[in-house]
């Protein structure tokens, strides 16, 4: 599997993303184990995860996912193999939230010890933390990677303007910069993405990483209608794609799919890989048979017309 740079850093990639925000939630540690060792023996080797997941599961407190991709870690020795993302900003409860010197000076040491590692390839601020000067977060991720808990920064849920601020106040005082961003991107969430961050991110090498790349599974094709979601854990979230517009890009998709004797899942990843502003779609599967299929969509390269047709479908001006 061919890796990419992500942004202008050291950092060589999969052109997927596998997310570890299932870690805890959707599927236990014992078929974790067994998918991420699928994942890597396929030729993947990024892995997405934060403090809080999966904090929203009832019982859990946070740290979920991370523990269990630690145990991993350290079960397969997979470490030097693997590069592994993490964030830190999310309210954490008790343990705080933000992303002030104190939090993440204090956040890094309980992520480095769920994940049972003495560093972090990729440190990511999960959300955009306003009450904060952007000089204290990064001068203190700079005291990280020079301590070599941390290697590279990203960025995750920041606006055009907030990142671009924090590239210029990187750039003046010599602090690291954000080489990543993880935004919120796929064929149905395009507008926002591509007015504002897509260009910035061209502009200024960033690598991208993007979430909800199926629109929480919407992209897969399996709903078609209110009743199909009644029975998934997310459908709350799919619900709000259930629209014209919504199928007319699912119709969209079969219509490539056909040709490509594929499936809507690989044909959406494979339209994200194609989008030359794009690193890694990050991708969640919770059985042996969703992640083969999805390793799949690497292969897909789609011709001219077919990414007309798709993205005529999902445009967001018609």
């Amino acid at each position: 599997m061919d890796k990419r740079k992500l942004g202008r850093s050291e950092l060589e990639v999969s052109p997927l993303c596998f997310g570890g925000n299932v870690f805890g939630w959707t599927i236990d540690e014992a078929t974790s184990f067994k998918i991420l060792n699928a994942f890597v023996e396929a030729g993947g080797n990024f892995i997405d995860t934060a403090d809080v997941y999966s904090k929203w599961v009832s019982g859990n407190q946070g740290g979920e996912s991370e523990t269990i991709l630690g145990k991993w870690l350290q079960h397969g020795g997979n470490r030097d193999k693997v590069v592994i993302a993490t964030k830190v900003g999310s309210d954490m409860g008790s343990q705080g939230k933000g992303l002030s010197r104190k939090h993440i000076l204090q956040a890094i040491e309980n992520s480095l010890q769920r994940l049972q590692t003495d560093y972090i390839d990729l440190y990511q601020s999960h959300l955009d933390d306003e009450t904060v000067p952007l000089e204290e977060t990064l001068e203190t991720y700079g005291e990280l990677i020079r301590q070599g808990k941390v290697r590279v920064i990203g960025a995750s849920n920041y606006s055009a303007t907030r990142l671009s601020q924090a590239l210029q106040i990187s750039q003046q005082h010599g602090y690291p910069r954000y080489e990543s961003l993880q935004p919120l991107y796929n064929l149905c969430d395009r507008a926002d993405y591509e007015r504002d961050l897509e260009p910035l991110s061209l502009n200024q090498e960033i690598g991208v990483i993007s979430y909800f790349s199926l629109a929480s599974g919407f992209l897969s094709g399996k709903y078609r209608s209110e009743k199909d979601l009644s029975n998934s854990a997310r459908g709350s979230f799919v619900k709000k794609y259930l629209n014209e517009r919504g199928l007319r890009i699912l119709e969209a998709i079969d219509q490539v799919a056909k040709t490509y004797n594929s499936t809507p899942t690989q044909v959406s990843l494979a339209w994200l890989i194609a989008r030359k502003s794009v690193t890694a779609p990050i991708v969640s599967a919770t059985n042996i048979q969703q992640l083969n299929e999805i390793i799949k969509a690497i292969d897909l390269k789609l011709d001219p017309q077919s990414l007309e047709i798709l993205d005529k479908a999902s445009s967001t001006s018609s």
